[in-house]
């Protein structure tokens, strides 16, 4: 096993790791297309495949998750990386770290709250926009529910100081 910052010679297993593990090459998020297989991140390898990925966009001292996936359930992948994503974060003087996701999305809501981060925004009917953008986005989601709306939750690492 090894978990690292993504390297070079790295690209082409994570351009193929996306192809089977997340919907389409591009990520939209706050009306902004990605090609996450371009961007930073971490990769977990085990036995010479890539287990686990997570790819970001630094944006001055905030920090834009855009992929979290691990095919091991239970082995505690994605909360490994996204700790190294915070531990570095915190280390480079990063002042939030925020993604979007669907609003039916309750799983992965669930795992960032355990992990500090806080609903911020509800953006109403950006699902819908983004899938005059990428029309293979889904009408309906997890657990049936329909997909319309696009979420923000953040985790601040530069909490206020100000005397209450």
């Amino acid at each position: 096993m090894t978990r690292r910052r993504i390297q070079p010679e790295d690209r082409t297993a994570v351009a193929d790791f996306l192809e089977h593990n997340w919907p389409g090459q591009v990520v939209i998020s706050r009306g902004k297309c990605y090609q996450p297989e371009e961007l930073d991140g971490y990769v977990d390898w085990r036995d010479a495949k890539i287990a686990g990925l997570l790819t970001f966009v630094q944006d001055g001292k905030d920090l834009h998750l855009l992929t979290l996936n691990s095919t091991l359930e239970g082995q505690h992948i994605g909360s490994s990386l996204m700790l190294m994503a915070i531990d570095e974060a915190r280390r480079n003087d990063v002042r939030r770290i925020w993604f979007t996701t669907s609003n039916d999305n309750l799983r992965l809501m669930a795992f960032y709250q355990r992990l500090g981060f806080r609903l911020t925004k509800v953006y109403v009917g950006a699902v819908d926009d983004a899938r005059k953008l990428r029309p293979q986005i889904p009408e309906t989601g997890h657990d049936g529910i329909a997909i319309h709306d696009e979420l923000v939750l953040e985790l601040n690492l530069k909490p206020s100081t100000a005397a209450s």
